[in-house]
């Protein structure tokens, strides 16, 4: 996945954020670097996560928050509560999952750029938070949203792909 190239035309916070989310998602993509689809299907803690699983719950959630933002109608996106994003299914392929999540994220990039400004507030769905009153967030708060979940994630894919073959981020950079 290519470093995010901003236009001209993008803020400089925007410019920020967006670079260093695509920081977030370098890492994590250094965890399944050189693996096989058998190894990234592979449990290797207690965990159910596994890197493809981690990678597939990734870009369903950049697929997903992007059309939460640009769609902006309080409606719950297809998918968004299909616990199968978190483990690779018989079909999926590594590299197969790897260009879905970078479509994803060329999506949310574009999305965030697009975006007249990042304080635009978005209605999230009232479902799987069953929200009592309609809540809204700022496109900044989705996409920091999005980061940290990144990062926390990236975190998990270091741990499952040391204990896989000793690798880890810092190791293979």
């Amino acid at each position: 996945m290519a470093p995010y190239r901003p236009d001209m035309t993008t803020s400089p916070e925007k410019t920020d954020l967006l670079a260093a989310f695509a920081e977030q998602r370098a890492l994590l993509l250094i965890t399944v670097r050189g693996l096989t689809d058998a190894q990234a299907a592979e449990r290797t803690t207690v965990s159910e996560l596994t890197l493809g699983g981690i990678v597939k719950h990734l870009a369903q959630g950049e697929e997903t928050w992007t059309q939460i933002m640009t769609e902006g109608d309080g409606e719950l996106p297809s998918g968004m509560l299909d616990m199968g994003q978190y483990r690779m299914a018989g079909g999926d392929t590594l590299p197969a999952l790897l260009e879905r999540y970078a479509r994803a994220a060329r999506a949310t990039e574009a999305a965030v750029a697009e975006s007249a400004d990042l304080d635009v507030s978005v209605p999230l769905p009232r479902t799987p938070w069953s929200l009592p009153e309609p809540e809204c967030w700022s496109v900044r708060r989705i996409l920091l949203h999005l980061i940290r979940e990144t990062a926390q994630h990236a975190g998990h894919a270091d741990i499952i792909r040391e204990a896989l073959d000793g690798a880890s981020t810092t190791a293979q950079r």
